[in-house]
């Protein structure tokens, strides 16, 4: 299918506009050109910065009505174009088009549900006269917005994550500046086309395409920035972290997430679960299932059940409706993948089924007897592979999953309601999904984790409550009150 190369423009405070140079974006599945972005010098940057602040002043006294008409205006406008959105999802990325069309409905309703909270964006009254001396005072609080926030996002989601920082900031009243993953800005771009068309204030939100490395920077040290929120690898958050200082700080910085099989959960249930959840997006998913620990008892029919599952997956064209698993986003992280599935081979570990590279693709890969010392089995492997390992008992399941500097989501199977709780009690993570595999989120939910998973909590709602801040105010009146 011939695709039509576009020339895009950048949001920049309620302009498109070009720039003097530009970048590609390619289409991981054959890299194939399908546009060019414009690709932003500091000084663009710094332009940007400089309107979403005045846009912020400006919009001090903008009312909450009309914070939740655009907002509710922006997913309808996304609603009518949903085909448009989701295909545009599947060709910069890597998501099949089946995936990419539960994203635009994921989107719709992140957007949605910031605008049903900005309504609910209140403070409390408070009992000054709890403190001796304090009888004739009353008061409450209420939360404000902080300014301007600065949200750099990935690429694996490229309009949910990226509505994941708009609809909240623009919810709590901020001004807000994406980076978008340069991989796959096209859908940041779109999402930025929504928002204009229903009538956001010019300046309250620019979408600003190009390296990382050149802009970056820029935008978390700026002094106008008050938040950094970011979505990425550790490395890259930890640097962020050290160049933000004391600005507040949202970052989910991915896993190397656990599921827990025991002999009493229903198996069937376990492997279509857990096979959903090590695939789906190529396992380019930050709670996608990396490591399965099975009960020894039940070990070798989940395994056998789990391969034949795992290899009925259709690997293709992620255009195709009968698709299942698309490419990597680049051959170079397909080379990565492969590179650390052969050493863990090389450590000893055995391939079950896939294993295989072809370009960006890898086929749906299961290894077991992978050695704790194993790259693949300490770090975060984005990819289509999953570690399967057989144990004694839920205690020995916990320890083996808190033994990564990791800790977003688990999952653990089981109908034993102590079990489930004891898990739920000592895995170390944001989050347990019981009986579901760790690839289990709705975008209302507190999302985040401990240890090298990141700082905050994402969810619309936490989101608001980090892009604001509480103002107590307080009255003395003349006399006490009667």
């Amino acid at each position: 299918m011939q695709i039509q190369v576009k020339d895009e423009k950048m949001l920049l405070a309620g302009q498109w506009i070009d720039a003097e140079k530009s970048f590609d974006v390619l289409n991981p599945q054959d890299n194939k050109l399908i546009a060019r972005v414009p690709k932003a010098s500091k000084v663009d940057m710094l332009l940007a910065i400089e309107k979403a602040q005045e846009a912020y002043e400006g919009a001090l006294s903008w009312p909450t009505h009309e914070r939740i008409r655009v907002l509710t205006q922006t997913a309808r406008y996304i609603t009518d174009q949903k085909d448009r959105y989701a295909r545009t999802i599947a060709l910069e990325g890597s998501k099949t088009i089946q995936e990419a069309r539960c994203e635009v409905d994921r989107a719709i309703q992140t957007i949605q549900i910031s605008a049903e909270e900005a309504r609910r964006l209140d403070g409390r009254t408070i009992n000054f006269d709890q403190s001796p001396g304090s009888e004739n005072k009353v008061g409450y609080s209420y939360r404000f917005p902080i300014g301007v926030v600065g949200a750099i996002t990935p690429f694996n989601d490229p309009l949910n994550l990226v509505a994941h920082k708009v609809g909240p900031a623009i919810a709590s009243g901020n001004a807000v500046i994406v980076k978008p993953a340069s991989a796959t800005p096209l859908s940041a771009l779109l999402l930025g086309e929504a928002f204009m068309e229903s009538g956001l204030p010019a300046g309250l939100l620019s979408i600003i395409t190009g390296s990382g490395r050149e802009i970056g920077e820029t935008l978390v040290t700026h002094p106008s920035i008050k938040m950094v929120s970011f979505t990425g690898g550790l490395e890259a958050g930890e640097r962020i972290a050290k160049l933000a200082g004391l600005k507040k700080i949202s970052m989910e910085l991915g896993s190397n997430s656990p599921v827990i099989v025991l002999n009493d959960a229903c198996l069937e249930d376990a492997v279509q679960s857990c096979v959903s959840g090590s695939f789906s997006a190529v396992g380019q998913n930050c709670i996608g299932v990396q490591r399965i620990y099975v009960e020894k008892a039940c070990y070798p029919i989940f395994l056998e059940n789990f391969i034949q599952t795992a290899n009925l997956l259709n690997v293709g064209d992620k255009l195709d409706d009968s698709t299942d698993m698309g490419p990597l986003i680049n051959e170079k992280e397909a080379k990565r993948v492969e590179a650390w599935i052969d050493e863990a081979v090389s450590e000893g570990a055995n391939v079950c089924c896939g294993g295989k590279r072809t370009g960006s693709y890898i086929h749906p890969t299961v290894l077991t007897d992978v050695p704790n010392t194993a790259t693949i089995a300490q770090e975060e492997i984005f990819g289509p592979v999953v570690l399967i390992y057989p144990v004694e008992n839920v205690y020995e399941a916990v320890e083996k999953s808190n033994d990564v500097n990791y800790g977003l989501q688990a999952g653990i199977f089981t109908s034993d309601i102590n079990k489930a709780y004891y898990a739920i009690k000592y895995l170390h993570v944001g989050g347990v999904m019981v009986n579901d595999s760790s690839d289990y989120r709705i975008d209302e939910m507190p999302f985040g984790g401990v240890k090298g998973s990141g700082l905050g909590r994402e969810g619309v709602r936490s989101s608001i409550k980090a892009m604001s801040e509480e103002k107590v105010v307080s009255f003395r009146l003349k006399q006490p009150l009667l």
